[in-house]
Formats: structure tokens, C-alpha cells, sequence
């Protein structure tokens, strides 16, 4: 949502930040918990697309064997990590997302009384993705590595007990890739995170403000006001359904719109767990994008993809209405 111009004249540049990092952490907190068996899911079917023999059939089948033969837990594997990813990606994209409309507004000289037109707004949303990427990338590595630990296969010239040890924690792989690759090493598979994140970031907030423009402009035409002059909606506008219904467009839109470069990321993070017999230098974002064309086509970088905006469409609504819903209640 555009930030209000109430607000930009209100409240101080500090006070602004700390409403949108705590609302945003809010808000990814409570949508990271619904939505994290799918998320593990979806990593699990894009990390099997370069191998020989699929682990799973599908989205169903991966749930449902991970439940047998890892029970709750299993579904949740990995959870410290997104808690900290959702609670960094969200308030990032929404202090940088206003962060970027001050910069359009200054630059084009815009004053506050008139709303930034969509175009305007998805530039601000990608480059608060961009920004948001060098975030998220070293958190998505970790929670990558640990959704597939389960699926790794020991060596035979383990013993049984060895086989049975418990797999590490976040912080013992964090120091593990840090030891073994310097810190350079946690950014590895970010150009896809950027890709992702900048296009998708102007998918997901352009899409939102322009369905909760329209579902306001209906609204208000009942009150004499033409939908011509609605160009965006900013929180304190919105009813909590609208803020529902163009959340859940706005994350099916995210998720779809570069779905491929997420499938190439999760298969380069999880390349040394799932294939450590592979030599040669480390996997590339075009190398390993070209190998899983040739692998399984358009149907292998859309892997996990349905299941993927199934629970980003609930998942985005969560975020926004809970976003929304502060915003609205603490000005």
C-alpha cells in the first residue's frame, strides 16, 4: 500500500521506520507459521528436478511421505530460519518500499496531496526487493540446506549409529558454510534471489495496490466519488476483506511471475547436500538453469510451483491484513 500522506507529514522519518518493521515483522511471523510445510515442499520438488529419479511424485505425495516418515517435526524442519527470513523480508519491504516513494516523489517533485500512479509504485516495490534480496539470501541458504537433510542419503561406509545422528541446526551450518567458503559463501544463489525479489516485489505491491484501488473505487462511487480519481489505496482506506482479496492477488502474483529463478536458486543451495559427488567448479545461475531446461524443460523450473501459490494466496492475505490492520489502528 502507498504510504499516506497523513503519515509522510505526521510522523517523523524514525517513527515511520519503526511502524513498518515491527508491522511487517508482525505480520511475517504469523504467515511464516501457516505457510511452512508447503514452503519446505516446494524446496523439496525443486531440488529433485536435477536428479536421476524423482524422491516424489508430486506436492501431496511429498507432504504425505514427509508426515510418515518424518511426523510433525519433519513438516517444520527448518523453521527457525524463515521466522528469521520473514520477519527480515517483510519489515525490509515495507521500510524500503516507503523509503523508495519518498525518493519518486523528491525526484519527479511530487507533491503529497497527489498518489503515485502504479508504475510509480511497482519501481518503489522493486527496488525495495532488490535491497530486500541481500537480506534474505544467506537465511534462504540455510533454511534450503535444512528442509533437505532429511532426503540426503548416507554413505555406505558410514556406520548405523552414524547414519543416526542428529542432523545440524542453523547455527552449525551457518558456521559450517562461513569455515568452508568465507562469507562470500552465504550469498551463494543470489542472483536468483534478485530476481525474484526485485520482480517479484513489483509484482506483489503493484498488484496489491491496484486490486485494493479498484475494490475502493467501487466502494466509494456509491459515495458520488469518480473511480478515476482512486489511483491507489493507501492503508487507513481499506476494509479488511479488500485488504484479503488483493493480498491474496497480489502474493499468486509474486510467486508465479518468476517462479523459474526460485527453482534454479533452491537447486544451487542444495546442490552439495542432495549431489556431493558431482565435480567440476560450483553450479552457475544460467549453467544450472540451462541443465534443468534440458532435464524436465519448463515443467522442471515450475516444479512446486501450484502448491507454491496455493499458500501464497493465504499467506499474503495474513500478511496484509495484519499490515494493514496496524497501520489502520496505530496511524
Amino acid at each position: 500500500m502507498e504510504t499516506a500522506p497523513d503519515a509522510l507529514t505526521r510522523d517523523s522519518p524514525a517513527l515511520r521506520a519503526a511502524k513498518d518493521i515491527s508491522f511487517g515483522s508482525a505480520a511475517g511471523i504469523v504467515s511464516k507459521f501457516f505457510e511452512h510445510p508447503f514452503d519446505l515442499t516446494k524446496v523439496r520438488l525443486q531440488s529433485q528436478v536435477l536428479d536421476s529419479t524423482a524422491r516424489f511424485s508430486g506436492p501431496i505425495d511429498c507432504l504425505t511421505k514427509t508426515w510418515k516418515n518424518e511426523g510433525v517435526r519433519g513438516l517444520y524442519r527448518g523453521l527457525p530460519a524463515p521466522i528469521v527470513g520473514a520477519m527480515a523480508e517483510n519489515a525490509s519491504l515495507f521500510l524500503t518500499y516507503g523509503e523508495f516513494q519518498t525518493v519518486i516523489r523528491k525526484v519527479g517533485q511530487i507533491p503529497l496531496e497527489q498518489k503515485l500512479s502504479i508504475g510509480q509504485l511497482m519501481i518503489a516495490a522493486g527496488g525495495a526487493g532488490a535491497v530486500t534480496s541481500f537480506l534474505l539470501t544467506p537465511i534462504e541458504l540455510v533454511k534450503c540446506k535444512m528442509q533437505v537433510q532429511m532426503l540426503i542419503t548416507p554413505s555406505p561406509s558410514l556406520s548405523p549409529s552414524a547414519t543416526k545422528t542428529k542432523p545440524p541446526g542453523p547455527i552449525a551450518i551457518l558456521t559450517s558454510i562461513i569455515r568452508t567458503t568465507g562469507l562470500r559463501g552465504l550469498w551463494l544463489g543470489h542472483t536468483g534471489t534478485l530476481i525474484r525479489e526485485t520482480g517479484g516485489g513489483a509484482a506483489w505491491f503493484g498488484t496489491k495496490e491496484y486490486i485494493a484501488s479498484l475494490l475502493v473505487a467501487r466502494r466509494l462511487k456509491a459515495d458520488g466519488i469518480p473511480p478515476s480519481e482512486v489511483r491507489s489505496a493507501s492503508s487507513n482506506e481499506l476494509r479488511p476483506w479488500e485488504s484479503v482479496v488483493s493480498g491474496a492477488c497480489a502474493g499468486a502474483a509474486f510467486n508465479f511471475v518468476l517462479f523459474p529463478a526460485d527453482t534454479i536458486k533452491s537447486a544451487i543451495q542444495t546442490e552439495e547436500e542432495l549431489r556431493p559427488n558431482r565435480t567440476g567448479p560450483r553450479p552457475t545461475f544460467a549453467g544450472t538453469a540451462r541443465e534443468m531446461w534440458a532435464k524436465q524443460g519448463l515443467r522442471g523450473l515450475y516444479a512446486g510451483c501450484g502448491i507454491t501459490v496455493a499458500r501464497a494466496m493465504p499467506s499474503s492475505a495474513m500478511i496484509f491484513l495484519i499490515y494493514d490492520g496496524l497501520c489502520k489502528y496505530f496511524g
